[in-house]
């Protein structure tokens, strides 16, 4: 397996060698027209991930989607375990979940930029624990935490670009994103908070401003807020914004007294997206953030910004996106990147299948996930002490994390490719080989691989169905469950496909066997005749009548494609010596 993702590394590095080159930070970035340039005036694609979940949960990205916000699964597990107990586990989260190695591994794959989430709790008091109402206390082990990553962006030659995701008070009514207490005073209600929340921008200019790695500040993360049009509460309808430019003004001016050289990002209101009377631009290196989930990949989907681009004569950035299909990241990478537009996906690690990093929590997890929500009994606090604290010690730690390939391709290599990459090294010799039915080659829906749906493009909410029923293994439409720990093709429907590279030692015929379940499939071999293979249609695991194919020395291509299967199951196709 190894052996097979070293060619697939090698294509994308030999495919992103431009990227690669604009890795190399040549110096401070600035916005240039409709561009963001290096200081040689040089055109740089930003390409990264967000650092969601690290100092900032949100409980999607821990199975507690039930609970939201942060402060509230943090007092569920205080109330279980005790509040000194609890410092623990966070201290220990924060300092596993983001390691140099995560860093490294993402300059290996070929990323130039990160983006990371703060919570202004983690640099600054609330106003309302203020000792002294109005001025602020600094937390010095926050900035460390922003030293030390930047020390591991430079040591990869990428940039940083530094995420206000959660503000004093909170900005917007979406609870969970900004971990806000709706008890208290917002931002938008309270001036203390936008006052904190200025002063924390220049107090983060004062420290980065000389230093080129830093990509951009990004000022407020996904405003979400009716400020005078009813809006459903996330400010969609308004069209003035007038609170929002005022804030976001003050606090350019504020970073330009102390950093005159720092791209300034800024958000729109309806999570980054409604600018109506947020223009004209009030600083010239100013880019437009805009963040796209669940719609269309198609360039009407972003005419939008595209006009808004044109309009302010200003650089657009594709600040946030993700949680989607492999084919979904692909097709919305190549549509900006063919615009000059840049990007940076969510979550870089997760409990779920869908990001490059996928957290595989102890056994002890679902049972504590179960408490939390309402759903199970309560361990005992030392059952829930070990729990959490396995997970904030090891499951969290990138050596520990299942590195999702086949998402990495789709996001690097797949958006400038349409070649195909062997997953897995699949060498036939006088041994012969079995081809698990999931390790098909990494590509584009189409080329090594096609399924009836394969990307969700209906909005936010539950989603029914997922492109991969199983939620396991890969994130392309193949559907794929897990069979005594094994991935398995389930849901495998008339007319998809697989497709599988295979190399043999020698030429000859090799008697192929399809070992599934359900209905009729077939296999085929360098574009010949498909023979079709009928599986049995009872439960487990059956062997389908053997066919004969004609192999050639070296390089081969066997493709699987369901006949006649309303839902059929493959667990490995066996290629004999």
């Amino acid at each position: 397996m190894k052996t097979g993702w070293i060619a697939a590394l090698a294509v994308t590095a030999a495919l992103c060698a431009p990227c690669a080159a604009e890795a190399q930070t040549g110096g401070f970035l600035r916005a240039e027209g409709t561009r963001i340039v290096d200081e040689t005036g040089e055109p740089v694609i930003l390409r990264g991930m967000g650092l969601g979940g690290w100092v900032l949960q949100e409980g999607y990205m821990l199975q507690l989607g039930a609970l939201g916000q942060q402060h509230v699964i943090r007092a569920r597990i205080a109330d279980l375990i005790g509040e000194e107990k609890t410092e623990g586990f966070y201290a220990a989260w924060r300092a596993n979940h983001t390691t140099k190695a995560d860093i490294d591994a993402m300059g290996r794959w070929g990323f130039n930029s990160v983006r990371l989430p703060m919570h202004y709790d983690r640099l600054t008091l609330p106003v309302d624990q203020e000792p002294v109402a109005g001025r602020d206390t600094w937390k010095e082990e926050g900035f460390a935490e922003i030293d030390a990553l930047l020390a591991w962006v430079k040591a990869n030659g990428m940039y940083l670009i530094l995420d206000l995701h959660a503000a004093p008070g909170g900005q917007g009514s979406d609870l969970a994103i900004l971990d806000r207490d709706p008890s208290k005073p917002s931002l938008w209600d309270s001036a203390e908070n936008r006052r904190k929340t200025v002063a924390l921008w220049r107090r983060l200019a004062e420290r980065y401003a000389d230093e080129p790695a830093i990509g951009a500040y990004d000022l407020i993360n996904e405003p979400n807020w009716d400020f005078e049009t009813p809006g459903g509460g996330h400010g969609c309808e308004e069209t003035t914004n007038a609170p929002l430019r005022s804030l976001m003004r003050e606090i350019t001016t504020a970073i330009r007294e102390v950093d005159p050289r720092h791209m300034i990002v800024i958000e729109g209101n309806c999570w980054g997206n409604n600018y109506r009377g947020v223009t004209p631009l009030w600083d010239d290196n100013t880019v437009i953030s805009f963040h796209k989930y669940w719609n269309a990949t198609d360039r009407a989907s972003i005419a939008d910004i595209l006009r808004l681009r044109d309009e302010t004569d200003a650089p657009v950035w594709l600040g946030e996106s993700g949680e989607n299909s492999n084919t979904w990241f692909t097709q919305t990478i190549a549509l900006v990147e063919g615009e000059g537009i840049g990007w940076a996906f969510w979550p870089l690690k997760k409990i779920g299948f869908n990001q490059p990093l996928e957290i595989a929590p102890n056994p002890g997890w679902p049972r504590l996930v179960a408490y939390l929500t309402g759903k199970g009994p309560r361990p005992s606090a030392q059952e829930a002490q070990e729990t959490l604290m396995r997970l904030a010690t090891h499951d969290i730690r990138f050596e520990n994390n299942f590195e999702h390939r086949d998402v990495i391709d789709a996001m690097l290599r797949q958006p400038h490719s349409d070649a195909a990459v062997p997953f897995v090294a699949h060498r036939v010799g006088a041994a012969g080989v079995t081809l698990r039915a999931a390790d098909y080659d990494l590509g584009r829906s189409g080329v090594t691989w096609k399924d009836v749906y394969d990307a969700d493009t209906d909005g936010p909410g539950e989603r029914i169905p997922w492109w991969n029923t199983g939620r396991t293994w890969r994130n392309d439409g193949v559907d794929i469950g897990l069979d005594g720990g094994e991935p398995v093709v389930v849901e495998f429907e008339t007319g998809e496909w697989l497709r599988y590279t295979v190399t043999a030692q020698a030429a000859g015929d090799r008697r192929v066997t399809v070992v599934g379940a359900g209905g009729r499939v077939s296999v085929s071999l360098n574009g010949g005749a498909a023979a079709a293979v009928d599986l049995p249609t009872d439960d487990g695991w059956r062997e389908g009548r053997a066919v004969d194919l004609p192999f050639m020395a070296g390089t081969n291509t066997l493709i699987l494609k369901a006949e006649d299967c309303g839902a059929c199951r493959v667990k490995e196709i066996q290629v004999g010596g």
